[in-house]
């Protein structure tokens, strides 16, 4: 029996040609801080980054966290879409990356009451920077502080709601003009869609909040605005956390509800699960392989074989990979720590798993290693 991880995967697209990857492994969206001039252009060393992945033998790259406005950004060092510079910038990582084999997608987010921070390094305190030392002011779904030591945000107006709607969609063109093969919309680890989705940090009594329908709204808003400028040829894809992890808060059983619709509605066609990021008070059980669970239960709740669930978390090793593939608890993994630690952990994984050497998925540069 061959490689499950190392066999090829076609993510659909609306248009039913597809898009093939050379094997199921991905990279994760990991933040890298290094935006030089805090201008949301990204630099060499995003250049070298992702490229490495791509020489490493990835089927699928998944570009960090990307601002779809100034605002939107995580931290003064992110990257951003919002301009032709960065589009520029862009094109040049996927092109390196294409003539390397692997397929390109960039997360597309917008940071909300969680912007504004420095870095996530150890020992730095995440708290909302003020404008002197680079930091904005933060907007949310409601008006309280997304955890004690962030700001107070600005809630949105149904005016501004719009605007940030645009923004993706406008963010998404420049994806499309970059060369990228996807975008994956971040809905995540308690960011402004997932501010949004939570009852713990929506605390808004319009048509925004409330009712599962309303606190989706936004997010759907944004997936009709992005399938409209998104070509039908490429993947539409999204990173949801399936739960807060917290009493009362965002379920498992709407996680599900929502990908339906952005599955049935939208054409999204590649679910990355994950799941918390939002509270402090989340229980999560940690353990290796901790989230697969939640993207089995999408996977069967959907029963769709057009659309790839693919999931995230202490995926570590080729035969833990290749586990979760051959018991069809996932279609694909999404390496994050592992692949930070070693680039071309898919060529070693692929190297472990005896796939023949002559179809280990590296450039001729490389054929001296020992994988």
């Amino acid at each position: 029996m061959g490689s499950k991880l190392f066999s090829e995967l076609t993510l659909s697209t609306r248009s039913g040609a597809g898009v093939s990857l050379r094997n199921r492994a991905i990279v994760a969206p990991m933040c890298q801080y290094s935006v030089a001039k805090q201008d949301g252009v990204a630099t060499d060393w995003h250049l070298m980054h992702y490229g490495a992945y791509a020489a490493g033998g990835f089927g699928l790259i998944t570009v960090e966290a990307t601002g779809v406005e100034p605002r939107g950004r995580i931290t003064p060092f992110c990257l951003g879409l919002w301009n032709d510079e960065q589009l520029t910038a862009h094109s040049q990582i996927v092109n390196f990356a294409h003539q390397y084999g692997a397929k390109m997608a960039v997360q597309l987010g917008h940071a909300g009451g969680k912007g504004a921070t420095p870095p996530w390094f150890p020992g730095v305190s995440p708290v909302t920077l003020p404008e002197k030392d680079g930091g904005w002011e933060v907007v949310s779904a409601g008006d309280k502080p997304v955890s004690a030591e962030l700001a107070t945000p600005h809630q949105l107006s149904t005016r501004e709601i719009a605007q940030i709607v645009q923004d993706f969609a406008q963010a998404a063109k420049r994806a499309d003009l970059a060369g990228y093969d996807a975008i994956q919309l971040h809905a995540a680890h308690g960011y402004l869609i997932h501010q949004f989705l939570s009852p713990l940090t929506n605390n808004r009594t319009d048509e925004y909040g409330g009712s599962f329908a309303n606190r989706s709204r936004f997010l759907l808003e944004i997936a009709q605005a992005v399938a409209q400028v998104w070509p039908t040829n490429k993947v539409l894809g999204i990173r949801l956390s399936a739960t807060d992890w917290v009493e009362n808060g965002w379920t498992e059983a709407e996680s599900a509800e929502l990908l339906r619709i952005l599955v049935e509605d939208y054409g999204f066609t590649w679910l990355d699960i994950s799941s918390g990021g939002l509270s402090p008070l989340q229980a999560i059980p940690i353990g290796f392989g901790y989230q697969v669970p939640l993207a089995t239960q999408i996977k069967q709740s959907l029963a769709n074989p057009q659309v790839t669930v693919s999931t995230v978390g202490m995926i570590q090793d080729a035969v833990q990979a290749e586990t979760i593939l051959h018991t069809a608890q996932a279609d694909a993994v999404s390496i994050g720590r592992a692949a930070l630690a070693n680039p071309h952990w898919a060529a070693k994984a692929a190297s472990e798993l005896r796939v023949p050497a002559s179809d280990l998925p590296v450039p001729n540069q490389l054929w001296r290693a020992r994988f």
